[in-house]
């Protein structure tokens, strides 16, 4: 597995010295690697509380970008996924120590309740005063498994109601009775896509096949509870809401708050999409949603899957969850209630009349649709082979809305007309590259058309064809040579002119015009592109057509299938 590291033994310390660049106000302890709010002698000034959390390191951004005023006063880490020593812990809680008192923030996992209680005990014996809360929010198991329920992403929240108790300056008591609230009512479940890689591995903790997914797994790639395959995300959402609310009795009428955790490798796009099922499944429940936040906030390295944590709440604790912090990896959101949709504004109105079945028009554009949808999987394998691979899927989402849509174009309003509600249907469905200029070429097409007037229908046409080529060079900066479709669709258009100039019947001309477009398409197959998507494969694209070139032989052709003989 490739890792952008400079050494496995140097990663934690490495990526802390990041962390104090890109964050100011985070200071690293001299010789370790702990994190530290680099205001601490104001804290103890004010007679404050201080927070220490922590364990191993590879759940960034935790622990460390949760240090900050308002959240924790420290957070001491050890080796990717090994609980620091006690020595390291107690090194911490000294440099933490405030009269006021220090609260220790632990994840249930055997190393840490060792090593973090041990380093407790001797800080009393110097005579510091420390409290321990211990998170155990993981629901998957049973609350008397072997060492008992893991800590998992619940942990930020405890850590965020405790540093804003600490910060308006409660006492030690109350500060351990808020955070100890929250560790006892939040739950939290994941399911993982894939496992991580610690960097000393170099290799995945355990491997899934193509559509499997471990549920209710730890934070270290440690085993779940079941193995299956991966359902739609309302149904993931569903399940691990489910899961939670029963165990910690979460019912009609609550109030709750919401973390969508990414376990490292999941996009952005696929938490906003759990967050949406998560708020959904919740409504339906009857349960309120006071807060929603989405993002990586505990993560274990690179694992791909998402966890949810669920924490009934009261004013008392969404107060602090919502109170001020500087901790750079606390999101700095605010929650809407519900979605929010503003009204589209309404088209342009687009002409009046319907295109009947029997209009060539008509005709035409069905057949040129049908033959797109037909070769979406051909076009989709030849983009993918030279471009991003959403050439087929993109034509053909654009033929869709043009067979649903051309019963209501505007046919009584002749040719142009229709070629601009075309462009229309192409531009709302069609998005990438190849909307904008399919929709350029038909707009460019149309207005040439209307320019020549009914007397001479194929020359009109050809100028037509002609008129949106130019288009498409204009607009998208392409010529012939650039292995793009202008490859194809120029000579095309020059053919077709120049074949009826010289009194060639339509269909023979049009025929002469494909052949144009297929020796414009071999001539890709030599060409490195300076166009498109293509352009940053270089010579890799040799001796693979262009396809948009390609898309434009098909469709020509379609369009010839529909004319009479000549």
């Amino acid at each position: 597995m490739k890792k952008l590291i400079n050494a496995a033994d140097d990663v934690v310390a490495e990526a802390l010295d990041g962390l104090t660049l890109t964050s100011a106000g985070i200071a690293r302890l001299a010789g370790s690697t702990t994190a530290l709010r680099a205001d601490l002698d104001a804290v103890r000034e004010a007679g404050h509380v201080t927070l220490l959390s922590g364990g191993g390191a590879g759940h960034e951004p935790a622990h460390a970008g949760y240090v900050g005023a308002g959240l924790l006063s420290g957070a001491v880490a050890g080796e990717v996924f090994t609980s620091p020593s006690v020595d390291a812990v107690l090194e911490a809680i000294r440099a933490v120590a405030s009269p006021a008192g220090v609260l220790l923030i632990v994840k249930n996992y055997t190393g840490d309740r060792l090593n973090f209680g041990l380093a407790a005990e001797l800080a009393r014996a110097e005579g510091i005063e420390v409290a321990t809360v211990v998170v155990a929010d993981d629901v998957a198991l049973a609350a008397d498994a072997g060492a008992g329920r893991r800590g998992l992403a619940g942990t930020v929240l405890v850590h965020k109601v405790a540093g804003a108790a600490a910060a308006a300056g409660l006492p030690l008591a109350e500060v351990v009775r808020r955070a100890q609230r929250v560790a006892d009512t939040v739950g939290t479940m994941g399911l993982a896509l894939s496992a991580c890689t610690v960097p000393a591995a170099g290799q995945p903790g355990f491997l899934l096949d193509q559509d499997e997914a471990e549920w209710g797994l730890g934070i270290h790639g440690e085993p779940g509870v079941e193995r299956a395959a991966l359902p739609p995300a309302r149904d993931v959402a569903q399940r691990l809401v489910a899961a939670i609310a029963d165990d910690r009795a979460i019912t009609s009428g609550q109030r709750v708050v919401v973390l969508v955790n990414g376990l490292g490798a999941t996009p952005p796009m696929e938490l906003s999409i759990m967050a949406d099922a998560t708020a959904r499944e919740l409504r339906k429940r009857g349960i309120t949603v006071e807060r929603l936040w989405a993002g990586s906030f505990l993560t274990a390295l690179d694992m791909a899957g998402v966890s949810l944590s669920l924490l009934p709440v009261d004013d008392e604790l969404l107060a602090g969850l919502d109170a001020p912090t500087t901790a750079p990896a606390w999101p700095q959101t605010v929650t809407a209630p519900e979605g929010a949709i503003v009204p589209a504004p309404a088209p342009a109105a687009s002409g009046t009349g319907t295109l009947t079945a029997d209009d060539p028009v008509r005709r035409a554009l069905e057949a040129v649709a049908e033959t797109l949808i037909s070769h979406r999987d051909e076009l989709t394998e030849l983009d993918r082979e030279v471009g991003d691979g959403d050439l087929g899927i993109s034509l053909a989402r654009g033929a869709a809305a043009v067979l649903a849509e051309s019963p209501d174009y505007p046919g009584e309003d002749g040719p142009a007309a229709v070629l601009r509600a075309v462009s229309a249907s192409v531009r709302r469905s069609v998005g990438g590259t190849s909307g904008p200029l399919y929709a350029i070429l038909l707009l460019r097409a149309a207005s040439a058309l209307e320019a020549a007037g009914p007397d001479d229908p194929g020359r009109g046409w050809a100028a037509a064809l002609r008129a949106g080529a130019d288009g498409i060079r204009e607009v998208g900066g392409a010529e012939v040579g650039d292995r793009t479709m202008i490859d194809a669709l120029v000579p095309a258009a020059e053919t077709l002119q120049t074949q009826l100039a010289s009194g060639a019947p339509a269909s023979t001309a049009l025929a002469a015009a494909i052949e144009a477009a297929r020796a414009g398409v071999e001539s890709t197959m030599s060409i490195t592109a300076r166009r498109g998507r293509s352009s940053y494969l270089g010579d890799r694209v040799i001796g693979h057509p262009d396809p948009g070139a390609y898309a434009v032989v098909l469709w020509l052709s379609s369009i010839a299938s529909t004319l009479a003989p000549a």
